[in-house]
């Protein structure tokens, strides 16, 4: 029998685990080590997952740790999603199980509910308190992950009003240089609304060299600091884009509509200039609040096919003759981007499809980025990089985009990865850009491709915000930022605030200000939050599309090993389900050190391997699918 030893009082964060048990998660200050306490269901039952408390963590004789005494410091979530339960004339919520393992009793106040309802309540003073019943013939699911990660679906009366007044504002030439004359295009999916990111590219000179030019909607022209309107954006910090509903950053009246660069209409802009010579170098940028007019609104299948075969679409034709200059802009700059190694970001993409009358879920397609997708993405990076190093010359604190260089560890775990996938990686102990750029270009049109992406970005780890300047390491740049898309990323708008204060005459900025870095904290959590949310939509929707296949075989690959067995992705879909170790055949298993095999005594299954599987069992409310082995 194991020994307890070494019990000490820590502070961590509640894990909720949708079986029952949680854990209490303790990182240490400065450190990227992360202790994991185990929390037997009794002592979870009060509190929610998110929750900040104090306990005392015992460690047995194997090195498993685990929680009790816990007690409540910080409860940041105000909101649960549950549905009625009704036992014996009382009413409870049975709390969503990623976020509670309990019934709470519910105070329904006024509101008439019974058994089965689904309900969003506030949590106030240790009690659950209903705030709006779920109507008949909305998507539960939706409402349960909105609450789930703390997101807001409808802004407050007052920042409507401030929306409205912003509105007021035209969209004059004033001081603002005129670009209405200037061939400009838009380049987005049919479905987008919100537009902030327009091009031109004007013909070379004498010299070879073109200039690009990148204008991004002035979103801070209308959205002030210290307006409620800018609160609740900042709160939020970006839009949240789930399969069948967006959450904008900013009212649609704004959004989609007086700040979104539709075509044929003046709209204020912030435009950075690029000077590009034959080389593919950036060798000037120039900065300036502008008006724009768009003369084209494109999508990025008609760019493909210009860029791929010549063709001209219809809504080309007015800016058909500056159209190759477009396409010599983009080569010039993979080219330069090319020879410093990197990855390019754009990738495979899975996108549900609804049916339009009844709104349930018809199909799962998976979506290749187009030649189109590789212009806009080197045209927007391009841009973002210029302007990182034009506020970090001027002394200008910046919202940076950090990605830092993978430890030896995640390496190596790549490095196996692409050898148990048929694929030579050679990366040594350091990942270096040019090392990433070679894999990369081995793998492109791979059967395996979204798979090998899947793991390499996960190798790769997340990027981060900080005002604190350094390399995007994915990217190969010295310097990173994002400035393309205020819209809908709160990141991109603090960066123009800066900018415009700075061409106004500002001069009294305070480098790497710690107001900028505890905004960029905050934008940090809650992108977290939002590609949690993002996430456990595709889930859900997978789960619900699949549930109508069980039974039907699929290949697929290994993409990851778990404690509890292993995780396949369905070839041609970007699907993913679980594999149970239990019914594997040739077991027991357990993972190597690892994780990048499930070892069993007669056999091993390992990340990247090819398989068969059929979809055995789907559970929707949890986001899972179950998978078989076959053969």
């Amino acid at each position: 029998m194991d020994t307890p030893v070494s019990p000490r009082t820590v502070t961590g964060r509640i894990d909720v685990h949708p079986r029952g048990f949680g854990f209490l998660t303790v990182q240490a200050p400065g450190s990227h080590e992360v202790l994991s306490a185990f929390i037997p269901p009794p002592d979870l039952n009060p509190l929610f997952a998110g929750d900040i408390v104090t306990g005392t963590v015992t460690a047995a004789a194997d090195g498993r740790w685990t929680a009790s005494h816990l007690s409540l410091v910080e409860r940041p979530r105000t909101r649960v999603y549950g549905e009625v339960v009704s036992r014996k004339g009382s009413l409870f919520l049975r709390i969503d199980r990623e976020v509670g393992n309990a019934d709470w009793v519910l105070d329904a106040g006024a509101t008439r509910v019974q058994h089965g309802d689904a309900v969003v309540a506030s949590i106030a003073d240790g009690k659950v308190v209903l705030l709006y019943k779920v109507e008949a013939g909305e998507d539960r699911s939706l409402e349960r992950i909105i609450a789930r990660h703390g997101l807001s679906k409808d802004f407050s009366a007052q920042a409507l009003e401030d929306a409205r007044l912003a509105r007021e504002v035209p969209h004059a030439v004033g001081s603002r240089r005129d670009l209405r004359d200037v061939p400009t295009v838009t380049v987005d999916a049919p479905s987008t609304r919100d537009i902030d990111d327009a091009i031109s590219v004007l013909p070379a000179g004498p010299d070879g060299a073109l200039r690009l030019l990148v204008s991004i909607a002035d979103v801070a022209e209308r959205v002030k600091e210290g307006t409620v309107l800018d609160a609740e954006a900042r709160e939020r910090a970006t839009s949240v884009y789930m399969a069948g509903r967006v959450l904008p950053m900013l009212p649609e009246s704004l959004s989609s509509d007086w700040l979104s660069l539709v075509p044929g209409q003046e709209r204020h802009c912030l435009t950075v200039e690029l000077r590009i010579d034959p080389q593919g170098r950036v060798t000037a940028a120039d900065v300036y609040e502008s008006v724009i007019r768009s003369w084209a609104r494109l999508n990025y299948d008609e760019v493909g096919a210009f860029l791929d075969r010549g063709e001209v679409s219809p809504p080309m034709e007015p800016v058909r003759e500056v159209m190759p200059w477009f396409r010599l802009a983009s080569a010039r700059l993979a080219v330069a981007r090319g020879a410093r190694g990197g990855m390019e970001f754009a990738r495979d993409e899975a996108r549900f499809t609804f049916d339009a009358s009844t709104g349930a879920v018809s199909g799962l397609v998976s979506e290749r980025p187009t030649s189109a997708h590789g212009m806009i993405e080197r045209f927007m990076v391009a841009a973002n990089e210029a302007i990182a190093t034009w506020m970090l010359a001027r002394g200008l604190p910046g919202v940076f985009r950090v990605h830092e260089q993978p430890d030896p560890e995640r390496v190596a775990d790549l490095n196996a990865f692409a050898e148990h996938s048929g694929f030579a990686a050679g990366f040594g102990r350091e990942l270096t850009p040019l090392a990433l750029a070679a894999f990369d270009r081995q793998i492109v049109g791979a059967a395996a491709e979204p798979a090998l992406r899947s793991v390499l970005r996960r190798s790769l780890g997340p990027s981060r915000y900080t005002v604190k300047p350094g390399p995007h390491f994915g990217l190969a740049a010295p310097l990173y930022l994002h400035f393309t898309s205020p819209i809908r990323r709160y990141a991109d708008l603090a960066v123009h605030r800066t900018l415009k204060g700075y061409l106004h005459g500002r001069r009294d900025y305070l480098d790497e200000d710690p107001t900028v870095e505890s905004l960029a904290a905050h934008i940090n959590m809650r992108a977290r939050s939002a590609n949690r949310a993002e996430t456990d939509r595709h889930h859900v929707l997978e789960a619900r599309w699949l549930a109508g296949h069980v039974g039907k075989e699929f290949s697929a690959r290994i993409v990851r090993v778990k404690p509890f067995g292993l995780v396949a992705q369905l070839d041609g879909m970007l699907a993913e389900g679980t594999l149970p170790a239990e019914g594997l055949p040739g077991g027991p298993f357990r993972p190597d050190a690892r994780e990048l095999s499930l070892v069993g005594k007669e056999r091993a299954f390992t990340v990247g391997m090819p398989v068969t599987v059929k979809v055995a069992s789907t559970d929707e409310q949890l986001g899972r699918v179950e998978l078989a082995l076959v053969g």
